[in-house]
């Protein structure tokens, strides 16, 4: 799995990166495809000033994977919180993601194009 980490205005602590890594690695449960080359994944993490605290932080997470790339983002007062929240929603569409291009599923559809 290739996993690429961009920071700005944002510092983790190294237990926070460990976290972030198991978090990430994770998403590697879901689908078979994530963990090979042809897949990455990139994670920007950006510290902005604004008026709401609990936007501060944006991080935004997409996976590159063969015939698709997924992308998330969100906004959190901490990094840890926003990746959190990421993954929430990468997990439905990972999943989405397999179902459409492995398995039954794309057998199934395969037939229906052939009848």
């Amino acid at each position: 799995m290739n996993v690429q980490h961009f920071e700005k205005n944002v510092n983790y602590n190294d237990q926070e990166l460990i976290t972030l890594a198991a978090k990430i690695g994770k998403l590697a449960t879901y689908c078979k495809r994530l963990k090979d080359e042809g897949s990455a994944i990139r994670v920007e993490a950006e510290r902005r000033d604004t008026k709401k605290e609990r936007d501060q932080v944006k991080v935004t997470i997409t996976v590159h994977l063969p015939k698709k790339m997924l992308r998330v983002e969100s906004r959190r007062p901490t990094p840890l919180e926003a990746v959190d929240r990421c993954i929430e929603k990468l997990e439905p569409q990972i999943k989405r993601y397999k179902e459409m291009h492995t398995g039954k599923e794309k057998t199934r559809r395969f037939n229906k194009k052939a009848v």
